[in-house]
């Protein structure tokens, strides 16, 4: 009599018992996240903040040829908000507020986006495998990452983007080289840390690689305090990019936030309040919810967190 043989579908059950757990914990996870009232408060500013950014084109008429570029309406000098066609007023220069204020939105965006990816990709390695490794490797990476550590960030990033000139691809390319070394910092200790559990020590044991136990073991298990710290300095980064670009590292005339500030301050004395106060309201806005929904993250990431409360 001829045994029969199992379904080859016999496996599905398990690979689905896999999804549910995965989607179970992430459910968990965003439930965690939401029931936070102040995190919950962050997420719907990024959000506004975000969509804002992505329809800034059908939000507004885009000035011609470069959108990014504040449009002049030199018969409406620093007019007051509420005035009609400028919502939210003019400038000194003619410079529509609500115009800097949403397409500063997607410029911010831009900007951090491209800073926290540059500087988490490179942040990652370097740590990583100054952790792994070890040695004189990890001697030599870490002294590297201490001399850039001991130059704080603003004056290492107003030197580095005064020399390159105004210009705000300067300013991304100076805030990516200062920004990298935290993450290279973060994730050092943590592979280091994570590296000594016994699961890894397992995984030598059965003749895994080490590529192979570095990014199924090291790595998935390292990432969360550079999660959490991204999601933090994409606020910290818009900061910083607005105070250089506040003293005139950034092109005249920008859309951005700081420049507006900028742009501003000489009539906040004569009473136009407006030109610098929304813009720089957009700053702190931008900061803050970044800030509430990193300490959320926080507080659900990391287990000592979870185990203290």
């Amino acid at each position: 009599m001829a045994v029969s043989e199992a379904p080859p579908t016999a496996l599905a059950p398990a690979s689905e018992s896999a999804l549910r757990v995965r989607m179970r914990r992430a459910g968990e996870l965003t439930g965690n996240v939401l029931s936070n009232p102040t995190t919950l408060a962050g997420l719907i500013i990024i959000t506004a903040m975000i969509g804002m950014a992505l329809l800034a084109p059908w939000i507004t008429t885009p000035n011609t040829p470069n959108p990014t570029q504040m449009p002049r309406d030199w018969g409406a000098i620093a007019v007051p908000p509420g005035s009609p066609g400028h919502p939210l007023g003019t400038t000194n220069t003619g410079g529509d507020v609500l115009y800097g204020v949403i397409w500063g939105a997607r410029i911010s965006l831009r900007l951090s986006l491209i800073v926290v990816s540059v500087t988490v990709a490179v942040g990652i390695a370097v740590g990583s495998l100054a952790g792994y490794r070890g040695g004189r490797v990890d001697e030599i990476l870490m002294r590297i990452v201490d001399v850039f550590l001991s130059i704080p960030e603003l004056i290492f990033a107003l030197a580095i983007a005064a020399v390159l000139g105004p210009s705000f691809r300067n300013i991304i390319l100076a805030l990516a080289v200062v920004f990298w070394v935290k993450y290279a910092r973060i994730m050092r200790a943590q592979v280091i840390h994570v590296k000594q559990n016994e699961y890894v020590d397992a995984a030598r044991v059965i003749g895994d690689s080490s590529w192979r136990i570095f990014r199924k073991d090291v790595l998935p298990n390292s990432i969360t305090p550079v999660i959490v710290q991204a999601t933090l300095d994409m606020g910290n980064i818009v900061l910083v990019g607005a105070t250089l670009s506040f003293i005139g590292l950034a092109e005249a005339g920008l859309a951005e936030w700081g420049v507006l500030v900028s742009e501003g301050q000489a009539g906040i004395s004569a009473g136009r309040w407006w030109a610098s106060t929304f813009p720089g309201l957009m700053v702190f806005l931008w900061a803050l919810a970044f800030n509430l929904l990193g300490d959320g993250l926080r507080d659900v990431l990391d287990p000592r967190t979870e185990a203290s409360r």
